[in-house]
């Protein structure tokens, strides 16, 4: 099996990849190959059973799609996307890679015809307010950003583009992930991660909205989990309905310092300095709460039921010393 992912330099591409190099298998198939592929060099992972081609290019760029399909992967993972801020301050930037990007990708798997598995990565900004207490199943899509409506837009080219034959498509609509590893991004939901991983490190972490905030998680562990599981479900059991609301764990501002202070002391949560922001307010205003993620459950997806659980895997994953 060969395998391409997109946005393989990114947090939860780069995971998948060094598990898939750590596993070596695949929907029961060993790997031949893996392609890396962002818009920078992904950097290499160490100790490969099987050969890793990177690739820094653009996916909005004519001809780089069909030279990444060119040796027809198994299974794609498209990851590559401009997270929620910064596609929300410069339109032009996230309607090119996050529509652009997936267009020319999906396009150049139909004229390669063949038919590999292709895992979208989608996300709860496709719906917008106001909401029910819990987002169910049947909810449409109404996004309120420009992140949200992109990422709307692949969904419905994912649902295209498999009932056509051209590809076998699964889209997974994935929670806010957290803890994420690293520095800040510019998604507006950085300051989620940046509340817990800051103080683990004994580094100060600012808060800009009310400890009342609710929100739907999942951790990166989960995430992984979820690709693998996309890669190996038999799509006649997800039906036309192509994506899937991931399931994750509702939890508020404050239960999410609590869980801090229970896993890393009173020292680590009191790091948290509170500053409110008006405009990461207004965005956050119109994200989910909680969802119905019980398509996804039935089918063998998986996610975390404590926030505690959340930051201990953080705290594994991550080495980190308290």
């Amino acid at each position: 099996m060969k395998v391409l992912v997109t946005g393989a330099a990114g947090m939860l591409g780069r995971k998948f990849c060094e598990k898939l190099v750590a596993v070596r298998s695949i929907a029961g198939k060993e790997v031949e190959g893996l392609t890396m592929a962002d818009i920078v060099d992904p950097p290499p992972i160490a100790g490969t059973p099987f050969p890793i081609q990177s690739a820094a290019c653009d996916l909005a760029e004519p001809g780089v799609a069909e030279e990444l399909v060119a040796h027809r992967p198994g299974i794609i993972l498209h990851t590559a996307a401009i997270v929620s801020g910064e596609a929300e301050t410069d339109f032009d930037k996230g309607y090119s890679i996050n529509v652009d990007g997936a267009i020319n990708l999906f396009e150049a798997i139909r004229n390669a015809e063949y038919r590999p598995r292709v895992i979208f990565t989608s996300s709860i900004a496709v719906f917008g307010a106001p909401f029910p207490e819990v987002i169910g199943e049947e909810f449409f899509l109404t996004p309120l950003t420009s992140y949200g409506a992109q990422k709307a837009i692949g969904e419905l080219l994912l649902a295209d583009y498999t009932r056509k034959g051209f590809f076998d498509g699964i889209g997974i609509r994935l929670p806010t992930i957290c803890v994420r590893p690293g520095k800040p991004n510019r998604a507006a939901s950085s300051f989620f991660s940046s509340i817990i991983r800051e103080p683990l490190n004994g580094q100060e972490a600012v808060l800009p909205v009310p400890d009342t905030v609710r929100h739907w998680f999942a951790s990166p562990r989960s995430a992984v989990g979820f690709f693998f599981r996309a890669a190996e479900i038999d799509g006649q059991l997800v039906g036309p309905r192509r994506t899937l609301s991931m399931p994750g764990l509702s939890v508020t501002v404050g239960e999410m310092i609590e869980s801090l202070r229970r896993c890393a002391g009173d020292e680590r949560a009191n790091l948290i300095h509170r500053s409110p922001d008006a405009t990461i307010m207004r965005i956050v205003e119109g994200w989910a709460q909680a969802l119905d993620a019980s398509r996804a459950k039935q089918l063998g997806f998986e996610a975390e039921t404590d926030f505690d659980e959340i930051i201990r895997a953080h705290i594994e994953d991550e080495q980190i010393k308290l």
